[in-house]
């Protein structure tokens, strides 16, 4: 069991914040599957600015799945501490500081993973929400600026002795984005130093290779990000493997279905009904990519505008077809 604060969480595998895809609906989906824990999109720590309609769906409310956890973006001690501290006066139970966000968008405020290169300015922003905020702060970054400069053991440092009550670590650095392999020495090197829990992250994709990192760099956790899209059931097969030693089955085509038609009604009663069908597209072509289909079909369906038009090619294209990636592998 992993203890954040005063929650426990009920197993070993979480959802990442992921901008864009961790949505409150992808998020229920990942939870009704075994996810101990999800993470809200980040949002920025200008909170003047949460008024948007995209800042204000990201704020916690008391309707998402305990613990309530949400991740703030910022390079200002003072802002980050003040939006910490609405955000826990909303309702959030657990503050995750986003420090790994590779985003030239991000990067352009000196934020996300750009705060790697000044660990003064790290100490200080942590230190400044751990004082603002009653409830647990979480901090998630890279192993580094670049290869040269993998300081993550440094950080990691900086963050318990603020006060930091737990870690995740994606196992890149800045510079690599997300190409190439994700790095596990340098999670393991922190695991080995740090007292507080840490979450190794990056190119898990099956329950094996959940268990194999787990058990490489002794992290207490995993943080599932990509290797959740278009497969949230993930959550439970790591979950049984881990808990019996034994290999769950991907679930069959009947199951999946069922999950996008859930994950559907989830999305469109969270949005307007033309953002609902714009978005439904990255995750219902998510789910179809895991399950083979071609590119020329995931495009049939992004061109679709209506929601009828949406259930109809689900219904038709997968309810026949038996398609061998659905097998297990390792």
């Amino acid at each position: 069991m992993i203890q954040i604060g005063n929650h426990m969480l009920s197993g070993s595998a979480v959802l990442a914040p992921m901008a864009g895809i961790s949505d409150a609906p992808f998020r229920k989906i990942c939870r009704q599957y075994g996810a101990a824990a999800t993470t809200a999109e980040m949002v920025t720590a200008d909170y003047q600015l949460w008024q948007s309609s995209k800042s204000s769906g990201r704020l916690p409310t008391e309707a998402w799945p305990e613990p309530r956890i949400a991740q703030i973006a910022g390079s200002e001690a003072k802002q980050m501490a003040e939006a910490a501290r609405r955000c826990a006066a909303a309702g959030a139970q657990i503050l995750d500081i986003n420090m790994g966000c590779p985003a030239r968008k991000v990067l352009k405020k000196a934020a996300g993973s750009a705060l790697l290169k000044n660990e003064a300015l790290v100490a200080n922003i942590l230190s400044a929400v751990v004082k603002a905020t009653p409830v647990p702060v979480t901090v998630k970054i890279r192993t580094g600026w670049n290869r040269d400069n993998r300081n993550a053991l440094m950080i990691s440092t900086i963050a318990q002795d603020a006060g930091i009550q737990a870690l995740a670590i994606h196992g890149r650095t800045r510079a690599c984005l997300f190409n190439g392999r994700a790095e596990y020495d340098t999670i393991a090197e922190v695991v080995d130093k740090v007292a507080i829990p840490v979450f190794a992250n990056g190119d898990v994709e099956s329950a094996e290779q959940a268990r194999k990192v787990l058990k490489y760099t002794a992290a207490a956790g995993i943080m599932i990000g990509r290797g959740a899209q278009g497969q949230p059931w993930l959550f439970r097969q790591i979950n049984h493997l881990l808990d019996t030693g034994q290999y769950l089955p991907a679930p069959d085509l009947a199951e999946v279905r069922n999950c996008i038609f859930r994950h559907l009604t989830e999305i469109r009663a969270h949005y307007p009904k033309e953002l609902a069908v714009k978005l439904s597209r990255k995750h219902v072509t998510s789910y179809l990519s895991r399950l083979g289909y071609s590119h020329q079909l995931r495009r049939e369906f992004n061109l679709l505008q209506h929601t009828g038009e949406q259930d109809r090619f689900i219904t038709t294209h997968l309810t026949q077809t038996k398609n061998k990636n659905m097998e297990h592998s390792t």
